[in-house]
């Protein structure tokens, strides 16, 4: 573990959220997905795409894995290689995978301002697929961001000791 000037900590409470199903599950995810983004932010090359695990798991892998769930799941983008979604491009700069995931989420947030109810499936057309609930959608998300912004957690403290949320 990281001490001394190298340990940064950068920690945010969960948020406080509305009352309904809808707005505490929307609260979390956004969360989540803010807390991810910064966990990639800034993060230096060629770290933030090296493979600090046996996996290959890395950070800017994640990242560009997460944009491919959201646009599939909220967008209805078909991936092929859900492997291949884990590597991000040798030109892709930090700045640029960070910006992809922010514009997906606003993306996926555009198509859950119009989901009024939670049992009704996701409006995305995807031929030969059911479309999930829009509970189901953002229960799977916000299980989805949180286990791979665990990842990230631990990723970004060994490339430069920074911490926290």
């Amino acid at each position: 573990m990281a001490t001394g000037p190298r340990a940064r900590r950068r920690d945010t409470p969960p948020p406080r959220t509305g009352t309904t199903e809808a707005e505490t599950l929307r609260g979390f995810l956004d969360h989540l997905r803010t807390s991810v983004a910064a966990k990639v932010e800034g993060a230096p090359e060629p770290a933030v795409r090296t493979a600090a695990v046996a996996s290959g798991t890395n950070l800017l892998g994640l990242l560009h894995h997460l944009t491919h769930v959201e646009r599939a799941l909220f967008l209805g983008e078909e991936v092929t290689d859900w492997q291949g979604t884990f590597r991000a491009a040798p030109e892709d700069t930090v700045d640029e995978v960070v910006g992809r995931y922010r514009t997906a989420v606003e993306r996926a947030n555009a198509v859950l301002d119009g989901c009024a109810d939670l049992a009704a499936p996701l409006p995305r057309a995807r031929p030969g697929k059911p479309a999930p609930s829009v509970r189901w959608a953002l229960t799977h998300m916000v299980e989805e961001t949180g286990r791979h912004a665990g990842h990230a957690d631990i990723l970004r403290e060994l490339i430069d000791g920074t911490t926290g949320r």
